[in-house]
C-alpha cells in the first residue's frame, strides 16, 4: 500500500511539475517577444537620437554663420 500512495504521489508531483514547465516555456517565449521588441525599439531610438543630434549640430553651424562676425547680416 505505501509503494502505491508512494507512486500516486509521484505522479501527482511529476503532472504539477509538467505543467510548471510549460508555463515556465510560455513566459518564456512571451519574455523573449518583449526583449526583441525591446531591442527593435532601442535600435529605433538610438537611431533618431542621431539624426536629432545630426540637426541641432546643423542647426547651431547655421547660428554660428549667421552670427559671426564675418558675416553681413
Amino acid at each position: 500500500m505505501r509503494a502505491i500512495e508512494l507512486f500516486k504521489r509521484n505522479q501527482t508531483e511529476k503532472r504539477a511539475l509538467e505543467k510548471d514547465v510549460e508555463r515556465l516555456k510560455v513566459e518564456s517565449k512571451e519574455r523573449a517577444h518583449a526583449i526583441s521588441a525591446m531591442e527593435r525599439e532601442l535600435i529605433a531610438l538610438r537611431r533618431e537620437r542621431e539624426e536629432v543630434r545630426a540637426r541641432v549640430e546643423k542647426l547651431l553651424e547655421r547660428i554660428d554663420l549667421l552670427t559671426s562676425p564675418d558675416s553681413e547680416g
